[in-house]
Order: C-alpha cells, then sequence, then structure tokens
C-alpha cells in the first residue's frame, strides 16, 4: 500500500437558472498533484436537472460536461486549456463562474488511493442513494 498523499477535489453542478442558485450535481474533479493526477467523472441524472428547469437543452448542457474530462486528460484534441500544465487546468477548472456550469469550493484531503477518488466521491456526493425502506 502507497502512503497517503494530498489530494483536492471540487464538485461540478449544473445550474439551469444562475439567478436562481439552484443547481445539480453532475460529476467531480480530483487532483494530486504528488501523482500528476487531474481527473473528472461526470453523471448527469437527465431528470433531476428536468425537475428544475423542464425546458433546458439537455444534449448542450452534456457536450459542455464532456470538455472537463476531455482538459483533464490534455493533449490536441482538449484545446488550448487541455495544453496548460497540470496545476493550471486544476485552477482554470474550478475558477469562480457565473455560467450554467460552475464548480464548488474546492476541498482537500489525504488518501492513500487518489485514483479511486473520483468514482468514490460520485457515489457520495453525485449518485442518487437509495431509499430507505417504509
Amino acid at each position: 500500500m502507497s502512503a497517503p498523499c494530498s489530494f483536492d477535489y471540487a464538485v461540478v453542478r449544473v445550474v439551469p437558472h444562475v439567478e436562481r442558485e439552484e443547481f445539480v450535481n453532475a460529476g467531480v474533479i480530483v487532483f494530486c498533484h504528488e501523482r500528476d493526477l487531474l481527473v473528472a467523472r461526470v453523471e448527469l441524472d437527465d431528470s433531476r436537472l428536468r425537475a428544475l428547469s423542464r425546458d433546458i437543452d439537455i444534449d448542450l448542457v452534456r457536450r459542455h460536461l464532456d470538455a472537463i474530462p476531455r482538459i483533464c486528460r490534455g493533449g490536441p484534441s482538449s484545446g488550448p486549456v487541455g495544453r496548460l500544465a497540470l496545476r493550471e487546468r486544476w485552477h482554470w477548472l474550478i475558477a469562480p463562474r457565473s455560467t450554467i456550469l460552475q464548480t464548488s469550493a474546492p476541498h482537500s484531503g489525504l488518501d492513500d488511493a487518489p485514483e479511486t477518488l473520483p468514482d468514490r466521491l460520485l457515489d457520495r456526493v453525485v449518485r442518487r442513494l437509495p431509499r430507505a425502506p417504509g
């Protein structure tokens, strides 16, 4: 088992009507400088988003969400932001915005396996929890 390393993460939010400040968590971005790790996972729950905005263009939202993991991976298909250094991409992705896609404030922690954090965080902050019986 490897030694714990520090990491940061932010939750990706879809805010269909910015003036109302209501949002649906739709993904996570994890950054671990020690492991050269910048990764995002996105899972949009269409029904939750439609509950906030019946007329939202889900396909357009998905296209914009899909850019986040691409920017994290870097390379030619990720555009100019994807050519930035890892830390610069992280800061660009989590910069405050007043658009339909926003991120939470960054959170920090220590973990032995930051590579597995995106899926664990999706379970905790994005995916629906099973309802209790009764």
